[in-house]
């Protein structure tokens, strides 16, 4: 986000107050993590640093690099979820699943149900009905389950489009999907896990149908165990402990890569019905910014020791996504309806911990006041356009002081009496109401390990600067105080 260098990433220093960090300069020993103690304008180019090829150092017990670990394991859960999960607002109770048994009778079973206190005979029936899912290499006894045949007629009165799960699959799971692209949904298998059996994995050659992702929705019949655990390609896992719902219905959905097993149900009987996702490239579709979904317990867990060792400190975190938004007039708290994929996942995250959540812009080490846009004033009109009107005409007041006469080595452009073009800039963002994150009491948190070419969300503000226009990154950055 910060670095003036040309380089496509930033290179984020990851604590920047200051004052609380343990290590003040921890973030900035020259491992991978960038820097961004400077600013940012897309017009000059230089190699990069050498000092960013360093290996991060050994692990210790020291509590900084505890912390610094925690923060890495956080912020790359974020930049990927393979999962999200919710629920949908239905009484149990009116959901009825309709199926035809293998002698050509049509049976309706009601819900809820807890066999352990009596198992209606509906149930005896579709469960007779059912054959043991298999897959290759895994021994059918030692991993019990069963599937309702897909060649037998079974319609569950839950009707998956009358309730906007799949906009919050697309606003978490798939945030760079295409306008004019949109998901469908049509049903895959009901599964059935009686007490003392579980599902073996799942592999992604089981599901070669071009699907991209996989809704798994639990019906209400009560159980205990059989939890759900979900592997992406690159071998990160989570562990979803599921239940039977008493009032709403739970659902999980993953990408279609991901393999999953359910581990042994202790007690009861679980079942869930599964879906199969795919993307169309046909029409459009308005996405929704309620946030129907809840972060995953596993991503969850990540935030307590952060949490624990920032008592006290404001931190932040950059978002990753880039947003439609002219930070010139737009205050950076307006694009949290419109949040995506980690982004939306860790500011729901933080509500959930009865944190508040804030959005601001920030840049080269500044940030900005959360009821103030990024208005750059400039330093003289810029040559006239084809139609001879002149770009914007704001002139910035004279300069006083240290910065009037300061000329940086390195720096082109730098004029008799106007300073280096750098300190130019930074005389510009102060004026207009930004001021530096140590001041603010801020603490910037970013992985540490994270290559250079990790995405960080931007957006451009254009100036004029001696006669050139140009552009400002600037970034978002999600802010909130812990107690």
């Amino acid at each position: 986000m910060a670095t003036s260098d040309g380089r496509r990433s930033p290179n984020p220093s990851a604590f920047q107050d200051g004052r609380r960090s343990p290590n003040p300069s921890a973030f900035q020993d020259g491992s991978r993590s960038p820097n961004l103690s400077t600013f940012q304008v897309e017009h000059v180019s230089r190699p990069p640093s050498a000092m960013a090829n360093r290996s991060p150092p050994e692990p210790t017990f020291d509590p900084e690099l505890i912390y610094r670990e925690h923060v890495s394991k956080l912020i790359s859960a974020k930049a990927r979820p393979f999962t999200v999960s919710g629920r949908i607002p239905l009484d149990p109770s009116h959901l009825v699943l309709f199926f035809r048994s293998k002698g050509g009778i049509t049976h309706s079973l009601d819900f809820p149900i807890d066999v352990d206190y009596s198992s209606p005979p509906a149930l005896d029936v579709l469960i007779a009905a059912c054959k043991h899912n298999h897959t290759p290499g895994y021994d059918t006894h030692i991993y019990e389950s069963f599937c309702y045949p897909p060649n037998l007629p079974l319609t569950p009165s839950l009707e998956i489009a009358n309730h906007p799960i799949l906009d919050a699959i697309r606003n978490m799971l798939f945030p760079t999907l295409p306008t004019g692209h949109y998901l469908t949904v049509r049903r895959d298998k009901l599964d059935v896990i009686l007490s003392g059996g579980r599902m073996a994995p799942q592999l992604r050659a089981l599901r070669n149908d071009g699907r991209i992702a996989t809704l798994s929705v639990t019906l209400p019949v009560r159980f205990r165990g059989g939890s759900l655990v979900i592997r992406d390609g690159e071998g990160n896992q989570e562990r979803l402990d599921t239940a039977a719902p008493t009032t709403d219905l739970e659902w999980t959905a993953f990408l279609g890569e991901c393999e999953y097993e359910v581990e042994t149900v202790t007690k009861g009987c679980r079942m869930s019905i599964s879906y199969a996702i795919f993307a169309k490239s046909f029409g459009a579709t308005t996405l929704t910014p309620d946030p129907l979904f809840t972060p995953s317990q596993p991503f969850l867990d990540l935030l307590p020791p952060v949490l624990q060792m920032s008592r006290g400190r404001k931190i932040a975190f950059l978002l990753s996504h880039d947003y439609d938004v002219d930070p010139s007039i737009s205050v950076a708290e307006s694009l949290v309806p419109f949040l995506k994929g980690g982004d939306s996942i860790l500011y729901q995250a933080l509500k959930l911990y009865k944190l508040a959540p804030v959005l601001h812009w920030s840049a080269g080490g500044y940030i900005w006041p959360i009821d103030r846009p990024v208005e750059i004033f400039n330093d003289e009109p810029a040559a006239p356009r084809g139609n001879g009107s002149p770009l914007l005409m704001q002139q910035l007041p004279p300069m006083r002081g240290a910065f009037g006469n300061h000329h940086s080595p390195g720096m082109p452009g730098a004029l008799p009496g106007r300073g280096s073009p750098i300190d130019t800039l930074r005389v510009r963002v102060e004026e207009s109401g930004a001021i530096p994150l140590a001041n603010a009491d801020v603490t910037l948190l970013t992985d540490w390990r994270a290559p250079e070419n990790t995405p960080v969300g931007k957006a451009r503000v254009h100036f004029v600067a001696h006669g050139m226009l140009e552009k400002l990154v600037v970034n978002v950055v999600l802010v909130a105080f812990v107690l």
